[in-house]
């Protein structure tokens, strides 16, 4: 094998894009909205610290968002199911839309309404929870099954893209314009995502059209997910991370009186992960060449948990090293894609199609819940010690939640690709 053949190997595979035209034109629009979106995570978190100084109101918009997702999550997850799952995404994502342009209209009125900001965000939330396993059901449809892997690394760039220019360039614009103008700049860029949607053909539910579903199909999913223990375990590890080591409600307080910075500071701590996974992504080539997905993503977690504390010490030893911080935070960043390329492909490999989209329901709770628990956690942590310690604390605790979970449940480390079993 040549030496040019050995390193195409290790490097992206971008064969999903070639794949399917449909999937080519929804990963573009994802990825470019997602700018914006990220811009508008990081000006509200600035926007509710500014007004408030407390790194506890800054975690209590995680805890604001989480009953919306939770609910939306488990129940969108059932109209994905039973409705054309294009109209479902294309539904919610003009919701978002509209989000956005609330956002915009309070901060050019200047209300200052921390309660305001909390309210939009629990709607983005529930929104989102629906938008999400919507999308996400959507690809197998789009996709042969070997693709699946590299399409979700794909999607993990895509998001982390946002991730890492969305902070940064929302932390320039803050400090060069204003809030307002990151919120602008949101509602621009989302009409690639609603334009992506509008193009995909007709996507209806596996035995045609049904009713609007009930409590009864909630339940239906998560019976099927209580008979499930590798699916059940990918959620699992996914919790002790994002709940137990979700530094990012720290992250203004840590760039405004640890490192002594700005918002150009904060932007940098907040887009940290997402360089560190967009890098691992550019050589992800080997993803798809592993089998056994349990063990995986188990070792990825931990690196996550440790990349975590070690963030945590560097600040409270080296304050003045901001590039130590963000290095350790881009490490966590890079195991979190590993992480989630696995676990996403584990559920849309695993996982009936007729229960597909509730079940990526109550994955978008779990993804997306998680964080925004943990944002609670993390503030309240750190307003009994410090930011710092926070951080510690919750890396530790990640790498000893995966060591419980897996030794309650040992065979999760066998689970092979090739013989997917739920």
């Amino acid at each position: 094998m040549s030496r040019a053949r050995r390193l195409s190997r290790h490097l992206t595979d971008v064969g999903p894009l070639r794949e399917s035209r449909d999937f080519r034109r929804m990963w573009f629009g994802q990825s470019v909205s997602q700018l914006g979106q990220q811009m508008t995570a990081v000006t509200v978190a600035y926007q509710v610290y500014i007004l408030t100084r407390s790194s506890f109101a800054v975690g209590l918009v995680g805890l604001f968002s989480l009953l919306p997702l939770v609910i939306a999550g488990l129940y969108g997850g059932a109209l994905v199911d039973a409705f054309d799952r294009r109209k479902v995404a294309l539904v919610t994502a003009l919701g978002l839309w509209a989000c956005s342009g609330v956002l915009v209209l309070q901060a050019m009125l200047e209300l200052e309404s921390v309660a305001l900001l909390y309210v939009v965000v629990a709607l983005q939330s529930a929104l989102f929870a629906v938008n999400n396993p919507a999308r996400q059901a959507i690809l197998p449809r789009l996709l042969s099954k070997e693709s699946l892997p590299a399409a979700n690394a794909l999607t993990m760039a895509s998001f982390n893209l946002g991730f890492t220019v969305g902070p940064l360039l929302g932390g320039l614009i803050i400090g060069w314009r204003g809030v307002q103008a990151a919120y602008i700049f949101d509602a621009v860029t989302f009409t690639a995502a609603v334009y992506s949607l509008l193009r995909l053909p007709s996507i209806p539910p596996p035995g045609g059209s049904r009713r609007a579903p009930g409590l009864k199909s909630v339940a239906e999913g998560l019976r099927f997910l209580a008979r499930a223990p590798n699916l059940r375990m990918t959620f699992i590890l996914d919790l002790c991370a994002m709940v137990l080591a979700q530094p990012r409600a720290l992250f203004p307080a840590l760039a405004l009186t640890v490192y002594a910075g700005n918002a150009s500071t904060l932007g940098l701590l907040q887009a940290a992960p997402a360089i560190g996974s967009l890098l691992a992504f550019l050589v992800s080539g080997w993803i798809s060449r592993v089998h056994r997905h349990g063990i995986a993503i188990a070792v990825a977690v931990v690196v996550y948990g440790a990349s975590v504390a070690a963030a945590g010490f560097s600040a409270i030893g080296l304050p003045g090293m901001l590039w130590l911080g963000v290095t350790f935070l881009a490490l966590s960043g890079s195991a979190d894609m590993v992480s989630a390329a696995y676990r996403s492909t584990m559920l849309q490999s695993a996982a009936p199609d007729e229960l597909r989209g509730r079940l990526q329901g109550v994955f978008v709770v779990v993804v997306a819940g998680g964080p925004r628990l943990g944002d609670f956690l993390a503030g309240s942590l750190a307003a009994l010690t410090s930011e710092e310690t926070a951080m510690v604390i919750g890396g530790f605790a990640c790498i000893l939640g995966v060591g419980l979970s897996m030794a309650r449940n040992r065979k999760f480390a066998a689970y092979d690709s090739r013989r997917p079993m739920p």
